[in-house]
């Protein structure tokens, strides 16, 4: 366990000086404030290094713009990855990297629907802006519904969405109306080699990456 707390540091102290090169005194403050929350969380084995690697890179992109920044922050019975205040506005951003457990092995697809889909349900009524950040490889199944305002949602629709979150999230489960006023409002493409986030909104992305793919 040492072992894996000293590797953790070690990549986690290497990108804290690659990022930190252009930011001000205060933000430099900030990332290293992050950084010893994320060390301590990888002591009591809660985070990844993948994980934690990207959940920095956002929090410099978004301490450039402003924001104070909470890493694994908790809100009532969930945790966030990361999390924003300026001013009045609040905002959550979530990492997925695609990774599927081993015991949903026969069907990834569709328990990564039901993850992304149960994420923004529930995640965006806790902001002013909800974010989900993957990295370039991996191509984000996004529910077209997310795309239409809440007012114009179905409820065939709803019904749909909320079948597929039950299948595997039941405590609590995913409520109907959580679904019709959720809303992701942009998705942040994060490249680790380059420290370089690409901002796109959930239309253009749908648009551009997944019907490519059809």
């Amino acid at each position: 366990m040492k072992t894996l707390v000293e590797d953790f540091k070690r990549d986690i102290d290497f990108l804290v000086g690659r990022i930190s090169n252009d930011l001000n005194e205060k933000g430099i403050k900030e990332i290293f404030r992050l950084r010893n929350r994320l060390i301590d969380l990888k002591k009591r084995r809660v985070v990844n290094t993948a994980h934690s690697v990207m959940e920095l890179i956002v929090a410099r992109h978004l301490i450039k713009r402003g924001y104070r920044i909470e890493v694994e922050h908790s809100l009532n019975s969930i945790s966030c990855d990361v999390y924003g205040l300026k001013g009045l506005g609040n905002i959550i951003v979530e990492i997925e990297t695609g990774y599927v457990p081993p015991h949903h092995a026969l069907e990834p697809q569709r328990y990564l629907r039901a993850r992304i889909s149960s994420k923004i349900a529930r995640y965006s009524n806790y902001c002013s802006r909800f974010v989900i950040g993957i990295p370039p490889y991996y191509l984000m199944p996004l529910e077209k519904i997310f795309l239409i305002p809440p007012r114009e949602r179905t409820l065939s629709d709803l019904k749909k969405i909320k079948e597929l979150c039950d299948i595997y999230y039941t405590s609590p489960p995913v409520s109907t109306e959580e679904i019709k006023n959720a809303r992701i409002h942009s998705i942040y493409i994060i490249d680790v080699d380059k420290l370089y986030i690409e901002e796109m909104d959930p239309e253009t992305y749908y648009l551009t990456k997944l019907k490519k793919s059809d």
